[in-house]
Parts: C-alpha cells; structure tokens; sequence
C-alpha cells in the first residue's frame, strides 16, 4: 500500500505539471497580447462588409449534442461555445455533450474512489482533484500538440501556395491544391476553408474562421496578408514568401533557444523530482521513517507546505529558463 501510495504520488506530481503547463499554453494563445492584437485586426478587416448586422450565415454549425433537447439546452450556456471551440482547436472528434460526460464520469470517480478505498483525507483530496482535472488536461494537452504540428507545417504551405501562385491558379484553386497535396492536420484545415467557398461563403469569412479553428500566431498573420492584399492588390506570392521566412526563422530560432536552455530545463527537472525520489526510497527501504508524514496531523502539514513549495520552484525556474519567440 505505502509502495502504490509514492507511485501514485509521483504520478499526481507530473499530472499537475503536466496541467498547469497546459492551462498556460491555452491562456497564453488565447488571451495573450498577441492573439488580442491579431484578432483585433482580424475584426477590424472583417467588420468592412458585415453590414449592419442580423445576415444569414450559411457556415455549418456543429452540434453540441445527439439529442436536439440537450442541443438546445446547451447553446443556451455562453461557456459551450468556448469548450466547442477547444474540442475543435484540438482535433478531438467529440461534442461538448460527450465532454461534458466525461467530465461527470470524472466527478463520479472523484466521489466513488477515496470511499472504495478507504483513503485518508490529503489523499482523497489528491486523488479526487486529479480526477477532475483528467479530461481538461487531456484536452489541452491534444490542442496543444495539434497546435505544434500545424506550426511545424506553416512554413511549407505558404511555400506551397506562393509556388502555386506563381504558377498563375487563382487563390480558391491553390486552397484546393494544398489540401490535397499537404499532409494532415492544416492540409485538413485548408481543405474545410476552400469547401466553405466552393458552397457560397465569401474568402474573407472563410479565413476568418480558419484563423479561428487554428490559435496560431504565424497563420493569422498569413491570414492576414491575404486580406490585406485582396483589398489592397500587391504581389501576394511575395509576401506569403515573406510569411514563410519568417515562421521558418521562428522556429529555427526557438530550436535555438531550447537547446541553450536544456540544461537549465534539466536541472529543473532533477530538482524537481528529486524530493519524490528521495520519499520514494524511504519509503521503499525504511516506510516507518517516513509514516510519520502520512498518519500525523504535523507531518501532513508538512506535506503541504512541502509540496507548495515544490510547486512554486518548479513554476520559478520555468519561469528563468522560458523564452518567449
């Protein structure tokens, strides 16, 4: 049981880290300064031909349920359109009903498994947090990863579209091409915009919504040069190459940054994890030592004054060892 209590402790430790680190991520793409600024712009380019309001819109909307009562139900809840958005920003091929299912499963499991275990109440605190967290964390974590496939991808597609440009196709045909012939997942999201045009949305409806599946910073600014040079004329081969040199810089130099910075990331790995394996290996070779901790009231304070601790470290040297590019 103490030998399941530390490996079950050392796996709460990195879902924790693993959580925070996304919640981070979606914050910082989400409500940062940049995707303000860029969906500013976005609304200012678009805010020309919305017209004085009340249009029709012939987009698809997506279903937040099976069921048409829960549908309805659901559209009702300002917070569905912002975790349907997250589902779709992630890939993930579920609705916010299915979501939301899971996420009562998750409560139901947080209430049933400290009883059916019979754990004390810092461990049935622990356990039942982590249950909750579980289908959010999984849900940041796949949108992140999304999120880090499609940037690695920009570059080559605004080479794409410029070669093609300059082959003479017109932008809609080139949309067409690249979502046939670029590989999953922003060959798929240049594929759904053209389909969007080809039904009768305007392109500038279409890259907006495209700007919005994908919360990347270098495709709204792609998305953005389209509609500048749609409005105002210009060579747009040339500045998707502009695009692309720049996301491709982007990256080179972020892969810069984290190989001068994995040093410092390593040792704030060893430090971090190093008080578990320490509490691992007396619990392992000596657990009368280290019961003190887990029955006493004093040493269970400890416990979380420890952990507090930890937690602030590791948020502290993340905080040293993160460069922003």
């Amino acid at each position: 049981m103490d030998f399941a209590w530390t490996g079950f402790s050392v796996l709460l430790f990195a879902a924790v880290i693993c959580l925070c680190e996304g919640a981070w991520l979606w914050w910082s793409n989400s409500h940062g300064n940049g995707a303000r600024r860029v969906a500013r712009r976005l609304r200012l380019m678009s805010g020309r031909t919305d017209g004085a309001g009340g249009g029709i819109s012939i987009l698809k909307e997506r279903r937040y349920a099976g069921a048409a009562g829960l549908d309805a139900l659901l559209r009702r809840l300002p917070q569905a359109a912002m975790l349907d958005r997250l589902l779709l920003q992630s890939g993930l091929r579920w609705q916010v009903g299915r979501f939301l299912l899971l996420q009562g499963a998750a409560a139901l499991a947080a209430l049933l498994l400290p009883v059916l275990l019979h754990l004390p109440a810092l461990p049935a605190v622990i356990t039942a947090a982590l249950c909750l967290a579980a289908p959010c964390a999984v849900l940041l974590r796949a949108r992140a990863a999304r999120v880090r496939r499609i940037e690695n991808q920009l570059p080559e597609m605004a080479d794409f579209l410029a070669r093609a440009l300059r082959a003479g196709h017109s932008f809609a045909n080139v949309m067409q091409m690249a979502g046939d012939e670029v590989a999953d997942p922003l060959g798929g999201e240049f594929r759904a915009t053209y389909e969007e045009v080809n039904f009768g949305v305007t392109m500038q409806d279409a890259l907006h919504q495209l700007a919005e599946r994908v919360p990347l910073t270098d495709l709204r600014y792609l998305v953005i040069a389209v509609l500048i040079q749609r409005e105002s004329g210009g060579n747009l081969a040339e500045l998707l190459d502009n695009v692309s040199r720049m996301t491709r810089a982007r990256l080179q130099l972020l892969a810069q940054v984290r190989v001068s910075s994995a040093e410092g990331r390593l040792s704030a790995w060893v430090l971090t994890l190093m008080p578990l394996g320490l509490m691992a290996a007396m619990q392992l070779t000596n657990p009368q030592y280290s019961s003190v901790l887990w029955h006493d009231p004093s040493g269970q304070r400890l416990l979380w004054y420890a952990g507090c601790a930890v937690v602030a470290g590791m948020l502290w040297m993340r905080k040293i060892v993160r460069i922003r590019v």
